[in-house]
């Protein structure tokens, strides 16, 4: 079959098909999505430097991050395995109403004078939850109101709800802070009211398909599904890897930018480049799912981020880090929304909630222990070195995996 092939079923797809940008129901559940994720960006920007002015205390200040990360992992098998067995509409609004009240919670005790370091880090608790119980259920909903027709084009309209909060949520979040230390989370609010208001406004099969064989699944089976399907794993995998050394590379670039004098707004403006090939990345999902199979794409993608790792050997200056940064993103949306077609062509709807949130779940480790191991490695190795480390192991894994046929040669 080829790429195009992929998009088409067996015949049940209605006639005829509304363009993408006039389905006001995709349209509105992708907005309040993009809303909801703005917000997360911004949070996760603001209570970091709401402890840190409250406190002084830079470990306080990560704390947020370290909680609402924790709970939401620790939760995000439980939360796929509730929607494949619950009304899926009912969880995402109960969700959204869940974080808007805890985020208003915030600049309450703030005009009260009541805010302390336990509320905030409860607060980062609950959006934990509520990122492991509405994320997949929010996925699930944006694309069960298209058509399968439609489903990459929308997978990549996707990408750009995600690249696009990551490169202005920092930023827009320092601003807010500037104007109020309530602004950023009235701010924050007022996304996720938005994002309640779609999902209470746009009806869509909340239904999950086999319910009753769901209610006797476990909540491991996403995991399971996932081993068993060896192109999904692939892929998943090699997502896996470039989070694990796109993050194991991040501190080493800090260091490099740091050296050289950059200034903390300049590195940020570096790092902002992931996002901006993110974005770029976007407009690149068709044709590379035109040119390319699943497995040769998959390799393709992760092995161009070798050399562009090895891009600092030659030179370290902001300009050429921000152009690697924006090579090293240009394919991994290809790759997401490759993972995410996988998913609905080859699962059963009862266990995609659980699928869905396996995926994540794995996909998330690879961040923290991507920083973890980056900190670890720049305390004995200079970071140039760490660069060629991280590369050298990537390069020695892709080659691990592309030595069977079965990757090479898989099609859509």
């Amino acid at each position: 079959m080829t790429a195009l092939q992929v998009e088409r079923e067996t015949g049940n797809e209605p006639e005829p098909v509304v363009p993408l940008r006039r389905n006001w129901r995709f349209q509105a559940l992708w907005s309040g999505a993009a809303a909801s994720m703005l917000g997360t960006m911004v949070a996760d920007t603001a209570y970091p430097l709401l402890l840190l002015t409250m406190t002084g205390s830079p470990s306080l200040a990560g704390a947020f991050g370290a909680v609402q990360f924790t709970v939401s992992l620790l939760l995000g098998l439980h939360g796929g395995a509730l929607a494949d067995r619950r009304n899926r509409r009912v969880i995402l609004i109960v969700g959204d109403a869940v974080r808007v009240l805890a985020t208003l919670s915030v600049p309450a005790a703030l005009w009260l004078g009541r805010l302390t370091v336990p509320h905030v880090l409860l607060v980062a608790a609950v959006l934990g939850a509520t990122i492991a119980y509405s994320g997949p259920v929010r996925m699930l909903a944006v694309r069960s109101v298209v058509p399968p027709s439609q489903l990459r084009q929308a997978l990549s309209q996707d990408e750009v709800r995600v690249n696009g909060a990551s490169l202005l949520g920092p930023p827009l979040a320092g601003l807010l802070l500037g104007l109020g230390r309530a602004v950023p989370f009235l701010a924050v609010a007022a996304g996720s009211l938005y994002a309640l208001a779609t999902a209470c406004l746009v009806r869509f099969d909340g239904r999950p398909g086999g319910e009753a064989g769901a209610k006797d699944g476990s909540m491991l089976d996403g995991l399971r599904e996932l081993a068993r399907n060896r192109l999904m794993l692939a892929v998943l995998v090699v997502i896996a890897l470039i989070n694990l050394a796109g993050s194991t590379s991040l501190l080493p670039v800090m260091v490099l930018l740091r050296d050289n004098g950059v200034s903390s707004t300049g590195t940020g403006l570096v790092l902002a480049g992931e996002a901006v090939g993110g974005l770029l990345g976007a407009l690149l999902v068709r044709p590379l799912h035109r040119w390319f199979g699943p497995g040769v794409l998959a390799l393709l993608v992760s092995g161009a981020m070798v050399p562009v790792l090895l891009v600092p050997y030659v030179s370290d200056s902001a300009v050429v880090l921000f152009g690697a940064l924006v090579l090293l993103a240009l394919g991994v949306p290809a790759l997401r929304v490759m993972l995410d077609l996988l998913v609905f062509q080859r699962v059963a709807d009862e266990v995609r909630g659980r699928v869905i949130a396996a995926a994540m779940t794995v996909l998330m480790l690879g961040v923290p222990l991507g920083m973890f191991l980056g900190g670890m490695l720049l305390d004995h190795l200079a970071a140039r070195t760490v660069l060629g480390l991280v590369a050298a192991v990537l390069a020695v894994a892709l080659l691990a995996m592309a030595a069977p046929r079965r990757l090479r040669t898989a099609t859509w």
